[in-house]
């Protein structure tokens, strides 16, 4: 009885060291493209609204 619990013991142990590793599907060109486009449109957004948050009278 104690050496079936140790084995199941190890397995358990073992299943959590080398846990199944969750792939993600590549992406497709209409992923990849979308994906783009929203980083882009962040970013773009970002710049706006620190050039309107600087004060009108100050020039870089």
């Amino acid at each position: 009885m104690l050496r079936d619990q140790t084995a199941d013991r190890a397995k358990r142990e073992a299943n959590k060291v080398f846990k199944r590793v969750e792939t993600q599907k590549p992406m497709s060109d209409y992923a990849k493209d979308q994906h783009s486009f929203n980083e882009n449109r962040e970013r773009l957004k970002a710049e706006r609204l620190a050039r309107e948050a600087k004060p009108k009278g100050s020039e870089d």
